[in-house]
Formats: structure tokens, C-alpha cells, sequence
């Protein structure tokens, strides 16, 4: 039986939020036709980076959904934001 990509799993997603290494690894390799994944920019040193950032905050924080869950806990979407400095 073959596994699914570390992406879609625990493996692949960091706990602070968003994909860890393998994560992005396993997706790229997943779908070869599309630009890679690059780790998350929460602090710009190039302008392609700042327009990254720019454009991951936006799309983000206007997504649908709570940012913690019923437990108390932050959801994906709140921790993949503060990893961002969103």
C-alpha cells in the first residue's frame, strides 16, 4: 500500500506551523509543473521575498475560520500567520 506525500501528514507539517522541510520537499516532488515551495519569509532580505510575504499575509488573514480551535488551541491558520510575522 503506498503512502500518501508528507505533506498531506503529520511528517511533513511543522508544529509551529505550516510545511516543514520534508513537507515542502514531498510536495514539490508531488507536482513537478509548479514553482517549489520556499520556507516562509517573516523577516524580507530581498524585495521578491517582501512580495512574498506581502502577498501570503493578505491571502492568509482574509481566509475564512477561527484562529483557535474548540479546545483554546491556535488553528493551522493562526500559527502559519505568526510564523509569517503576519
Amino acid at each position: 500500500m503506498a503512502k500518501t506525500p508528507a505533506w498531506t501528514r503529520k511528517e511533513g507539517k511543522d508544529p509551529k506551523g505550516g510545511l516543514n522541510a520534508a513537507g515542502r520537499a514531498s510536495y514539490n516532488k508531488a507536482n513537478p509543473g509548479k514553482p517549489g515551495l520556499k520556507p516562509p519569509a517573516p523577516n524580507p532580505k530581498t524585495k521578491e521575498d517582501e512580495g512574498r510575504k506581502r502577498s501570503f499575509c493578505a491571502r492568509m488573514s482574509g481566509m475564512p475560520g477561527p484562529m483557535k480551535d474548540e479546545k483554546g488551541k491556535p488553528t493551522r491558520k493562526a500559527l502559519s500567520l505568526k510564523a509569517w510575522n503576519c
